[in-house]
This record gives C-alpha cells, structure tokens and sequence, in this order.
C-alpha cells in the first residue's frame, strides 16, 4: 500500500522534507497538533499511550510528551522549544528525543489550506549531520510517521 505520508531526502543533505493531505480543514489539521487530548489520542498505538507533559502554544513556549507502555514504562519521550507559532498557519520548533542517539533538530511546519475541507501539512526537518539525519532514515521513521498521520486523520474526522 502507498503510504500517504512522502518523506523526500536528498543525497548528502542534512534535512528531510515531509509533505501529507488530510481530509480535514486546516483548522482541524493545526488543533491536532496544538490541543493535548487530540494529540494524545492520534499520537497514541497498539504500542503505547501518549501524555502531553506540557504544551505553551506561543513564541519561546515549550512542549514535551511522552509514551508509557500498559506497565508504565516510558517507550519514549521528546520536547523542546516553539520558536515560531502562528495559529493555522506555521509553527517552528526543534525536537529532542529523550535517551536517543540524536541531536535536536530544528522542524518546520506549515499547514496549507487547499479547500474548505482538505488541507496539507509540509514539514521541514534540519538535522545537525547527513549521518543523523541517514541514521534516523534507517530505522521505520516513514512507516511511524504515517500511521501516526493515518490516525491523525481518523481521530480528527470524527471531531468534525
């Protein structure tokens, strides 16, 4: 099957492209990403539950969550800093995995309004090396990242 979400990274470049559409507005493509209950359910899976930990939508605000498996152990956790937040429009952050081999990056977030009903998220990803940046290629990034964008776009229709 096709994966919706397109992962685009050129030769002996540091960053990643990421471009997905959603059937949904652009209003409830961006309050997914910004509203703790709604990221919560999307970014939760069979693997794990996901907890915002903190959420400052606005400039120089952080953000955290984590992923707890049905024990309790922490699978995985991130956050950093909004550097830029725009409502319905961008938002700028880095992202820093917690216990992981990688450096923060700096990502880049655009929600594009196409119709009335559909929208597309366009994401920059800036990472410190080309060698992060492969590493992280190397492992199941594109297929976590789509079903991520598929339950995304599940859990919001409903919200519709």
């Amino acid at each position: 099957m096709e994966r919706k979400t397109k992962v685009t990274a050129e030769d002996g470049k540091h960053d990643l492209v990421i471009t997905r559409e959603f059937d949904l507005p652009v209003e409830l493509l961006f309050k997914a990403h910004v509203e703790p209950e709604l990221f919560e359910q999307w970014m939760s899976h069979e693997y794990g539950t996901t907890k915002v930990l903190q959420l400052e939508n606005k400039k120089h605000g952080s953000w955290g969550f984590e992923t707890v498996d049905a024990k309790g152990n922490v699978l995985y956790s991130a956050g950093g800093v909004f550097h830029e937040f725009v409502p319905e429009q961008k938002i700028t952050r880095t992202f820093e995995s917690a216990n992981t081999p990688f450096d923060v990056q700096l990502e880049f977030l655009e929600f594009e309004k196409i119709t009335d009903d559909t929208s597309r998220l366009n994401m920059h990803i800036v990472f410190k090396s080309v060698a992060l940046r492969d590493q992280l290629l190397k492992m199941p990034f594109a297929a976590g990242l789509n079903m991520a964008h598929n339950r995304l776009q599940e859990v919001v229709s409903k919200v519709k």
